[in-house]
């Protein structure tokens, strides 16, 4: 299958090291309308820049590739290296930069873990195989210390129930565990295996009622909780 015609364009001014000569309208305008199957077909038909990782059936970026997008489009390097990658390995590589930075990035590690799709998380880890041979999960343990590291680690290991199906009663039993222990420990109540328990396993519109009981038993908003 051919390559939609402005992809066709981005690819040739990627081949040919173009750089700062790139029309940067053109550029966004590219990025900015190209759909999730155009990506994809981009992986697939740049073999130059892309390399199947058939264990794991994902196109992962050469290293040289990352290196000339970030030497060419110095002002643009993060839009399109993003934009170019598989989403498991952007995903993967997002985690990995979280974990250099240290703490003050870590919350880059729950957006990832809590936004996206169960299949895609998964996919993320088996990104992190290929790419650092490591899993996800053992880096942030050796990287993350503290009260932390028990909530992050859990959170990306998790393959949460995506269904529509929520037990209201388990939902409000979570929210009065969750309102005790933000009681009587505060900050620190994500430090309980319970609390981990709840926010690791179970499913985003299970959360959604549980945070709705949790005003009501409160009178307060939990996101205001501190």
């Amino acid at each position: 299958m051919a390559l939609p015609l402005e992809l066709e364009s981005l690819t040739e001014a990627i081949s040919a090291g173009m750089g700062m000569g790139v029309d940067e309208n053109a550029l966004i305008s590219t990025l900015g309308k190209s759909q999730k199957e155009h990506r994809k077909l981009f992986r697939k038909a740049s073999k130059s820049f892309f390399v199947e990782d058939e264990e794991r059936a994902f196109e992962k970026c050469h290293d040289h590739f990352v290196r000339h997008l970030k030497l060419e489009f110095s002002r643009f390097n993060t839009a399109v290296v993003m934009w170019a990658m598989h989403p498991w390995e952007r995903d993967a590589r997002l985690v990995k930069k979280a974990l250099k930075k240290g703490e003050e990035a870590y919350n880059l590690i729950v957006e990832v873990s809590c936004t996206r799709s169960a299949e895609d998380l998964l996919g993320a880890r088996k990104a992190y195989h290929s790419l650092f041979d490591q899993s996800m999960e053992e880096d942030i343990a050796s990287h993350v210390h503290g009260p932390q590291r028990k909530l992050l680690v859990g959170l990306v290991s998790a393959y949460r129930y995506e269904g529509n199906k929520v037990k209201d009663d388990s939902a409000k039993s979570d929210a009065k565990i969750l309102a005790e222990a933000v009681a009587s420990s505060g900050e620190e109540a994500v430090e309980k295996d319970e609390v981990v328990r709840i926010l690791t396993t179970r499913s985003k519109l299970h959360l959604q009622h549980l945070y709705k009981h949790f005003n009501e038993i409160k009178g307060s908003d939990l996101l205001g909780v501190t």
